[in-house]
């Protein structure tokens, strides 16, 4: 290995590192590794301004900024506010409708402040009608992560990964071109989670319910027995001093107060401003006017002339977290590439997986990116796992267009673990789930869906 093969090498392992340790923030991570990477010069100045000036960095800049005029204008909120108004009048069968809604804007709009406005509102739904949160909360937060499989903009790992194939010198995706196999997926998974999912976490919810009134009847008869005999200190009960100290009561993680979207008062005009340029944005980039890049940063600037919302907003809504997260990756993304790591790990995975031919290379390359999904950032995985899904296919000689799109849709499907998308931690704070409610419920739904995935990946994008 040459010095440059060995820098970059190490440098992915300790940013890997410190993702899983998790005490570092990732963007602060993903910078670091791509500083090194240039003092070491295995990148050069060039390369790592191109990352940053990179078509998916401007196209989420862009349209963070027209989401977040969306956001403040009232909208997002009045339509969630209707549909569980219609909710409350059909029951159960409302709250999946919501659900169903959000992941459908979820397609479009990032889908932390979809969550964050739908969860309040359907943990409020669900008690007025006698039904437990826990059924529906999971649930919304899988299904709109799903519903960003639906669209290139759906989430930031599709467009990264789509920039990252054009560097390799693959054409860029089409704004619906993953749409019909982003649906296929959606449809399984949603379906799923209505007829069997929302039945375990209902069981779960029943459960705790039953060990909650076993602990209120057991703190009633402490009660008694403390009056009787005039005891001077409160009898601990069982369970408690784990629960004071495992951390689950930690108000700063996923809690819902922390976020600006909730209850946003509509206002007409900027409304409508911000969802008629939002929708120039789409016919733009879905007509192939414009790439979806300068369509985003277009609209983004003309809400400001608009004056819908002042440059200190749009400043605001950039999300920089997540655009220097990004950008630090495709930095070390690019190392892997220069160097030449990115073929010599695809020509390992290659020999293990060549008997299998092209549809059981698609089937394993999804499950790794699968199983690193859930340990580490969607960026740092599409960073990853691009380079290799693109030399695989080569040395295959078969197309690299469906494993394109299987790192895409496996990228996103953190379903197993309550910490491996943002929106599973807010839901699963504000219904007290379980580790294990989220693997019972969360890694069936990655089986289903990876079946799902690969037959709908192979009809629509053809070896």
């Amino acid at each position: 290995m040459t010095f440059d093969q060995i820098a970059a090498l190490v440098v992915l392992v300790g940013v890997v590192g410190l993702m899983i340790h998790g005490k570092m923030r990732a963007d602060v991570v993903a910078l670091l590794g791509a500083a090194v990477l240039l003092v070491l010069g295995v990148v050069r100045p060039v390369e790592v301004q191109a990352a940053f000036a990179s078509p998916a960095v401007i196209a989420l800049a862009g349209l963070f900024v027209i989401a977040y005029a969306i956001e403040l204008s009232g909208l997002l909120g009045l339509m969630i506010r209707k549909a569980t108004e219609f909710s409350s009048k059909v029951g159960a069968l409302g709250i999946w409708a919501v659900i169903g809604l959000c992941g459908s804007v979820g397609g479009f709009l990032n889908n932390t402040p979809v969550v964050v406005l739908a969860a309040p509102v359907i943990r409020d739904v669900a008690q007025s009608l006698g039904l437990s949160p826990k059924r529906f909360l999971m649930p919304l937060s899988h299904v709109t992560v799903m519903g960003g499989l639906l669209t290139l903009i759906g989430t930031s790992t599709n467009l990264l990964v789509s920039d990252m194939a054009r560097n390799a010198g693959q054409p860029v995706f089409g704004l619906f071109e993953i749409t019909p196999v982003g649906l296929v997926i959606a449809s399984v998974g949603g379906l799923w989670l209505y007829f069997v999912g929302a039945r375990q976490l209902s069981r779960a919810a029943a459960e705790e319910e039953a060990e909650a009134a076993r602990q209120a009847q057991e703190k009633a008869q402490e009660e008694r027995a403390r009056r009787w005999l005039r005891l001077p200190f409160r009898l601990p009960r069982l369970g408690e001093a784990r629960n004071q100290s495992d951390g689950s009561g930690d108000a700063r993680l996923g809690d819902v107060t922390l976020y600006s979207a909730a209850d946003r008062p509509f206002q007409f005009r900027p409304a409508m401003i911000s969802l008629g340029v939002f929708a120039a944005v789409i016919a733009a980039a879905g007509l192939g006017w414009a790439p979806i890049a300068a369509a985003a940063f277009a609209g983004a600037v003309a809400l400001v002339l608009l004056r819908v919302i002042t440059p200190d907003e749009a400043y605001a809504g950039l999300r920089p977290e997540i655009l220097l997260l990004i950008a630090g990756m495709v930095v070390v993304g690019t190392a892997m590439e220069v160097t030449g790591l990115a073929a010599a790990g695809a020509e390992r995975l290659i020999d293990v997986i060549r008997p299998l031919g092209p549809l059981g290379a698609l089937i394993v390359l999804y499950g790794v990116t699968l199983f690193a999904t859930e340990l580490l950032s969607n960026a740092t995985v599409a960073v990853l796992m691009t380079p290799i899904a693109v030399a695989v296919a080569e040395s295959l000689g078969v197309n690299p267009r469906p494993f394109l799109v299987a790192v895409m849709m496996a990228a996103s499907a953190a379903f197993a673990t309550p910490f491996g998308y943002q929106t599973n931690v807010l839901v699963f704070n504000m219904a007290r789930y379980s580790y294990m409610d989220f693997v019972r419920v969360g890694l069936p739904l990655n089986l289903i869906t990876w079946a799902a995935a690969m037959v709908a990946i192979p009809a629509v994008f053809p070896f």
